[in-house]
């Protein structure tokens, strides 16, 4: 069976990366289309992708008239995927920080095993991070170890944003009520998928810290993604998430 696969990528400021990795996709073998969810650049990154557009049909733009958060570019970008009736559904950061060709791997992982969601880990074997300081390993690590704790999910990386998702997934959860916009966000998702008692999986994978543009990560950030999931825990305890 030819599925038809989606590779969902948000971006603020990333004309410095956007043009390779969307080549990189297109080059591989399994075809995936692909959709960038660009929150109103002032890089000019939607303008590029426009041009790149008479070369590549399977590329699509959707353009949010302002910066909106990270969770709030993917909920648009699985809205979209849905209505067009993609059967499996990709995040990927724009950076390289995810490799494009374990795209390939994700789909293999959730097609052999008949997996729902499959994540891309940095963490399921050891700790597969590049270029990163001490610093943010240690908070990415431990958060995940935090969530672990607090939710139950025997997930090795909860903030983990390279994911397949199977086109039900998304059918299920009540996309509506996603509320969180960074490390939370991927955090809720997970934990949302794992209440619904779908099949999740781990795969590992190398993390490249990006070597162009800026990180987004602020301490806003953080402290959504700490509270978040106190939040989400109760919100569940009380049948309301």
């Amino acid at each position: 069976m030819n599925h038809r696969l989606l590779v969902i990528i948000p971006t603020y400021n990333e004309i410095e990366n956007i043009s390779a990795i969307i080549q990189a996709v297109f080059q591989l073998d399994t075809p995936f289309d692909v959709l960038i969810v660009d929150d109103n650049s002032p890089d000019g990154t939607a303008i590029e992708v426009k041009k790149l557009q008479h070369h590549y049909p399977n590329l699509h733009l959707e353009v949010r008239h302002k910066k909106q958060g990270l969770g709030g570019a993917y909920v648009h970008g699985f809205k979209w995927a849905l209505q067009h009736n993609y059967d499996y559904i990709f995040e990927m950061d724009a950076d390289f920080s995810h490799n494009p060709k374990d795209l390939v791997r994700l789909y293999e992982a959730a097609i052999q095993d008949k997996i729902d969601l499959v994540i891309g880990s940095r963490y399921i074997k050891g700790v597969n991070v590049v270029n990163w300081p001490l610093s943010r390993v240690l908070l990415s690590y431990f958060a995940s170890i935090y969530v672990k704790f607090i939710t139950g999910m025997k997930i090795h990386d909860a903030t983990a944003g390279f994911k397949c998702y199977h086109h039900q997934v998304l059918r299920t959860v009540d996309l509506n009520r996603i509320k969180f916009v960074g490390y939370a966000f991927q955090i809720e998702m997970k934990y949302r998928v794992f209440v619904k008692g779908f099949k999740i999986k781990e795969i590992p994978i190398i993390f490249t810290d990006r070597t162009k543009g800026v990180s987004k990560m602020s301490g806003r950030i953080i402290n959504e993604a700490v509270f978040g999931v106190i939040k989400l825990r109760i919100k569940q305890l009380f049948s309301n998430l």
